[in-house]
């Protein structure tokens, strides 16, 4: 094989790489950062670094998927925004609420409120909490995928995830309480 039919391939590849995971990648990126146009740049930021390194993790990937490597690139991108810029991720709300048929307009604001203290709360989390209710409900990764992108043990994540929830569920009933 010449050197510009493997450089072609690989190129093939790490197409098929993009396209099967850009909406994942931003979509994580858009939960940390809060807004689309640094969610764009930081997706953008993820793929140039994974195009440098794609053949290396090709090799060590032994055949496993590389949605956790990318979700981890753009988690270390994240957290050098965050660090570089001083602010917690704001989550626009109209962003978030997805309506799909006419609600009573009284509904809606219920519907709204409530999106928004989950949001809150959520942003609220320690980081470690926060990554991994993004990637597992907002990415739907599983436990596994989830423990490689963050570099834990699927139990770690387990334990992790549960723990998460748990603030949650009691960061929002506190709430509920006032």
């Amino acid at each position: 094989m010449s050197a510009t039919q493997g450089k072609l391939e690989l190129d093939s590849a790490f197409s098929d790489l993009y396209r099967a995971h850009v909406r994942d990648v931003y979509s994580y990126a858009y939960y940390r950062v809060g807004n689309h146009h640094d969610a764009e740049d930081l997706t953008e930021q993820t793929f140039l670094q994974a195009y440098r390194h794609f053949e290396r993790a090709q090799r060590e990937a032994n055949g496993r998927p590389l949605r956790p490597w990318l979700i981890r690139i753009a988690h270390n991108l994240a957290a050098n925004y965050h660090r570089d810029r001083s602010r917690r991720p704001q989550t626009q709300l109209d962003d978030a609420t997805v309506v799909s048929a006419p609600h009573p307009t009284a509904e809606l604001v219920e519907q709204r409120e409530e999106v928004g203290e989950v949001l809150a709360g959520v942003a609220s989390l320690p980081d470690d909490r926060r990554e991994a209710l993004i990637m597992r409900f907002a990415l739907g990764m599983d436990n596994r995928e989830i423990a490689r992108a963050l570099g834990r043990s699927e139990g770690a994540t387990k334990v992790l995830i549960h723990r998460a929830i748990r603030q949650l569920e009691r960061s929002l009933k506190e709430g509920n309480d006032d």
